[in-house]
């Protein structure tokens, strides 16, 4: 009796293969269950390669649809296929640490296998209960004045930076990752979702150079691949967080880059499966695809998951349906601005479409809000006489108004900041400022005390006292030059 179970299990658990259509795998099972929807199964594709699918749609009583996670090139009818009798599980744990991996938990820095006794985690896993979720946390500083002063992160909490192209979201993730090494003593998971082979590339020597790469996990699904790799990165790398917070009881640091692209492979996964639109073309499932990867997110019994993701936005279109359902599960928006870009105010920040819910008193206190606050102010006021200024000049505005105009440029180019991961392109050593010094220059510029001074003495500086230095040097120049001496 027990040997005929045990045969018809394993009967269960083998099919073959119906139908190839790209990466969408349709596979017959003879008899018992069919393999629940999300679970691995593995194809034979000859030569004794396997490649990972996972099913997505049950067809009939006897086959099922799956989305491969990898190539199918030659991949024929009537191949052998495994269910694994549950969703994908990589690898987790120590042995990760400093190794590059991707959706499968395969070795891709060319190193040693990982241990064959490393843990393994399903990467579908349900979201903490909301009952264990503390309702406060720590801000997480990142020594970047704009962030630390107008978007506070949370730690355990969820950023995510909104620019097009070329605006400085990925150069912002590098440089919190720099910002990690000497201010943060957690555990950091990189996901790579759709990233080119160049930059990953760049990622892991720079990490390598830097010394962080001991503590950081790289989970890629690479541009090349399957739509399924890309669209189970950021969930793979998730689970590798959560291993950290919940067994080694760690904060973990998780980076990601580009979480637009785990929305384009989604799509691209359901229109492989003859799913109908939704708006612009996305996938009906969009807005629970996007909330069941956010909703793991959070902090548990003291340590947390604090994500930071990079967001690119299609045509620098901010009411587009992906941008728009990321943006409802995000803490803090960092919104990145092309004009300031032209500008060469770096990072090119918006500080009046940037915002976060932890720039509350309640939160950050009495004193961060208030200056915040009355940054915001001053800057939205010298925007709105932008359009004056352009047809009369600064010299038409009242003098209030130019008091005002003085002190919001002397602001902008005083929250810039020389990055360290730029330091080899601009000579410019990076810069690293507490919180308490931002608040200090800012202060400072808002009373006046600084009004006098050159707004070229402001950019790219860390502190007030930087700036003042520059202002002491300029006007020394100055002096030298016109013979009136210092």
């Amino acid at each position: 009796m027990n040997e005929a179970a045990t045969s018809h299990a394993s009967a269960a658990r083998h099919g073959t293969v119906l139908a190839v259509r790209g990466a969408v795998i349709d596979v017959r099972f003879e008899m018992g269950e069919l393999p629940a929807i999300e679970d691995a199964l593995l194809v034979d594709a000859g030569g004794g390669r396997e490649i990972y699918a996972e099913v997505q749609a049950h067809l009939d009583r006897s086959s099922v649809q799956a989305i491969a996670l990898q190539s199918t090139v030659g991949l024929s009818r009537g191949r052998r296929v495994r269910a694994t009798g549950g969703p994908i599980a990589i690898p987790v744990g120590d042995a990760t640490l400093g190794r590059l991996i991707d959706v499968t938990g395969a070795i891709g820095d060319n190193g040693p296998p990982l241990p064959a006794d490393a843990p393994r985690r399903p990467i579908h896993r349900a979201p903490p209960p909301l009952a264990q979720r503390p309702g406060g946390g720590e801000i997480f500083a990142t020594g970047i004045k704009i962030i630390d002063l107008l978007t506070p992160i949370a730690q355990g909490g969820k950023a995510a930076m909104f620019g097009g192209a070329g605006v400085g979201k990925t150069v912002l993730v590098m440089e919190l990752i720099h910002a990690m090494v000497s201010g943060y003593r957690g555990v950091s998971v990189f996901a790579g979702v759709g990233e080119r082979s160049r930059e990953g590339h760049e990622l892991l020597l720079d990490m390598a150079r830097s010394g962080v790469l001991e503590r950081t996990v790289l989970v890629y699904g690479q541009m090349n691949e399957p739509p399924g790799a890309r669209w189970r990165a950021p969930l793979a790398a998730l689970t590798i967080a959560e291993y950290f917070r919940d067994e080694k009881r760690q904060n973990v640091l998780l980076l990601m880059d580009n979480i637009f692209r785990f929305v384009q492979a989604g799509a691209e996964v359901s229109g492989l499966l003859g799913r109908s639109p939704s708006r612009v073309g996305y996938q009906p499932t969009l807005a629970s695809e996007v909330a069941a990867l956010h909703e793991r997110i959070a902090s548990v019994g003291g340590v947390g998951v604090t994500a930071i993701e990079a967001v690119y936005v299609p045509a620098d279109d901010f009411t587009d349906p992906a941008v728009t359902t990321i943006a409802t599960h995000i803490d803090s928006m960092i919104v990145l601005s092309r004009q300031m870009a032209a500008e060469g105010m770096y990072p090119a920040i918006d500080p009046i479409a940037s915002s976060s819910v932890l720039l509350d008193p309640l939160v950050v206190g009495e004193a961060h809000a208030e200056v915040a606050t009355e940054v915001r102010r001053v800057i939205e006021h010298y925007l709105e006489l932008q359009d004056v200024i352009a047809l009369l000049g600064v010299e038409e505005l009242a003098a209030e108004d130019r008091k005002i105009v003085g002190r919001a440029r002397r602001l902008q180019r005083f929250l810039t900041q020389p990055f360290a991961v730029t330091e080899a392109f601009t000579g410019a050593p990076g810069r690293s400022v507490p919180l308490a010094d931002t608040l200090a220059g800012c202060r400072a510029i808002l009373s006046g005390a600084c009004d006098d001074w050159r707004e070229s003495s402001f950019y790219m500086v860390g502190t007030i006292d930087e700036a003042e230095q520059k202002e002491k040097a300029a006007a020394r120049i100055d002096a030298e030059t016109t013979g009136g001496g210092p």
